[in-house]
């Protein structure tokens, strides 16, 4: 039994080695939304910066599923932290973006990750080719030249990873002064089938945490909700993987809505009181908060749910830690 488990090991032991270096740095979000000025509108005065107008576009050379795919869209692109997003609301025809609105509403389709070099991006799609991952979408963009892929891997990995190749110095990095991502965060009804579809592709296996939670809150009501977590730490920023176990919460809410996905951006704030009242000035309520740890002890910690999910199917987290 020993022997067999070893050589099960080695055989496991490629695809966790191969993983590129560039996946550890999520360089921009694809997000699907139904009415792109509502989206930039209200997401530019939440700490996105760099949102330029709307503008109208026929995407050529597109394949989606293998085929040539029809895709006129409506996208402006903005940037949170050293992320930058696409807006994009497709105005018909069958592709991603298309079928992504119509199962799960609006909401962050991908997320992608910065090929340097063209052969780079092509020897990835094959590795994850070699594994079973087939392309979803996939596009060139003239002028000048950027290859981008979206792969098939929502059903079981719950959110659609994508890969992008820039021509060098085609962006310049986004203003110091603009809020950072410290957690992308998802919701799954079996997280652990989800790591352990990440973990043939290379990437690790998920930790899995159930800690108290204190002083719990759901829509202005003391709450009962609990949750199990799942966290990966492959890159600069965790990713969290939440199955809600006792409700109601914003968790549930969100499955309902969107079903399975990205659910929340971690903002962290250094003073949640100020930061709760600026969001709700801008018309933006607390949807769920609460703390870990115990309070007024290094470790603990403050987080509460800012319910903006009417501007374009995202939740944001705000996260404050004892210093």
């Amino acid at each position: 039994m020993t022997q067999r488990l070893l050589l099960l090991s080695l055989a496991a032991w490629p695809a966790l080695a191969q993983l590129p270096d560039f996946y550890r740095t999520v360089n921009r979000m694809s997000w699907v939304v139904s009415d792109l000025n509502r989206a930039t509108q209200g997401w530019s005065k939440l700490g996105f910066v760099q949102v330029q107008n709307p503008v109208e576009m026929d995407l050529s050379e597109v394949q989606y599923r293998g085929r040539p795919a029809a895709v006129k869209v409506r996208v402006a692109s903005g940037s949170l932290g050293d992320v930058r997003v696409d807006w994009i609301q497709p105005l018909g025809g069958q592709n991603a973006y298309t079928g992504f609105l119509k199962q799960h509403g609006d909401g962050v389709f991908a997320l992608l990750h910065r090929v340097p070099t063209l052969e780079a991006f092509n020897k990835e799609l094959e590795r994850l080719r070699g594994l079973g991952v087939n392309v979803l979408q996939s596009g060139t963009l003239e002028d000048p030249a950027v290859h981008y892929a979206y792969l098939d891997t929502a059903t079981q990995g719950k959110y659609v990873l994508g890969l992008v190749c820039l021509p060098p110095g085609l962006e310049r990095a986004p203003p110091s002064s603009a809020a950072k991502i410290s957690q992308f965060a998802f919701v799954a009804r079996d997280p652990k089938a989800a790591s352990a579809f990440w973990e043939k592709l290379g990437f690790p296996a998920m930790t899995f945490t159930h800690g108290a939670t204190r002083d719990p809150r759901y829509r202005g009501q003391p709450g009962q909700f609990d949750q199990e977590l799942g966290w990966q730490r492959h890159g600069k920023v965790a990713y969290e993987w939440i199955l809600p176990l006792k409700g109601p919460t914003v968790y549930e809410d969100y499955l309902k809505v969107h079903g399975e996905g990205i659910h929340h951006l971690g903002l962290p704030v250094e003073d949640m009181d100020n930061a709760i009242r600026e969001w709700s000035a801008a018309g933006f309520a607390v949807s769920q908060s609460g703390a870990w740890g115990e309070a007024g002890k290094k470790g603990s910690g403050r987080f509460a749910y800012i319910d903006t999910d009417p501007i374009g199917g995202l939740i944001i987290e705000l996260l404050w830690s004892f210093r």
